[in-house]
């Protein structure tokens, strides 16, 4: 990727907030080109992740942890389970119910995804000393806790 020279200073550039966006958008953009390389969107990886770490869950679970909707999580469903890396069975307590876990193929692609997201982080803070990367997550987290921020951003 050629170098371009960052924005000049100005209006915009006085504030933290183009800062903080202006870095998301090269570092979420990024890591969204090394995903669509591997056929997988974003969403689609923050859902396998957060499978990975569990044996099934709710799909309504699952929704509220990524803060989906409900028709959204299952439009999200639908396509890994068309790709068969995730699978819905029935809730044995609740005929309604259902849960999803991921497919042995889903499970062996995860690792391969976190990889990428791994590079990604170095590629962009690799230069960037751990106490610095300490100070700046916490003043991240704290914004968060502030302003009671939840929605995972999946896009």
């Amino acid at each position: 990727m050629p170098k371009r020279p960052p924005p000049p200073d100005g209006p915009l550039t006085a504030h933290l907030g183009f800062w903080l966006r202006f870095v998301s958008n090269h570092v979420s953009g990024a890591f969204r080109q090394k995903l669509e390389q591997r056929g997988v969107s974003i969403a689609e990886w923050a859902c396998l992740r957060e499978l990975y770490e569990r044996d099934s869950m709710a799909p309504s679970a699952l929704a509220t942890l990524l803060g989906m909707t409900r028709g959204g999580i299952t439009k999200l469903i639908d396509k890994l389970v068309t790709r068969q890396l995730v699978s819905r069975s029935a809730n044995a307590s609740d005929s309604r119910g259902q849960f999803v876990r991921l497919t042995p193929a889903g499970r062996r692609l995860v690792p391969t995804l976190t990889e990428l997201a791994d590079l990604n982080e170095r590629e962009f803070f690799g230069h960037v000393p751990p106490e610095t990367m300490q100070a700046v997550t916490r003043f991240l987290r704290d914004l968060v806790e502030h302003h009671h921020l939840r929605s995972v951003p999946l896009s």
